[in-house]
């Protein structure tokens, strides 16, 4: 998958410093926050069987029930994450597991998903 130049020089517009890239508030944590974060909704949907903001499938029980907040520290430095979670507590989230606290071989837990 290549990203799109466009893409790339829209989020880059404001970066003017190296912290503005890989800063506390930087693109880079930005980004990788964003990314885990959609991972985590994707894996729920899976673990689910259907889509936020879709119609619960007949028969099934279980359904979302908010976010709790994970302090993470990586290449980037400490970022909090929003972990999606269900009603009935079965989901176990693979991107970041239950008690881990440090995002690192991020890139080979994207290629594994």
């Amino acid at each position: 998958m290549n990203i799109r130049k466009e893409l790339l020089d829209e989020l880059l517009q404001e970066c003017k410093t190296p912290p503005d890239l890989f800063g506390e508030g930087g693109i880079l944590k930005q980004l990788t926050t964003a990314l885990v974060e959609r991972a985590l909704e994707a894996e729920l949907s899976t673990h689910l069987g259907y889509k936020k903001r879709e119609s619960r499938p007949e028969g099934q029980s279980n359904s979302r029930n908010g976010y709790s907040q994970k302090t993470v520290q990586g290449d980037f430095g400490v970022a909090e994450i929003a972990i999606p979670r269900d009603r009935q507590g079965e989901f176990e989230p693979q991107m970041v597991k239950k008690g881990q606290s440090r995002l690192s071989g991020l890139d080979e837990k994207i290629i594994s998903l």
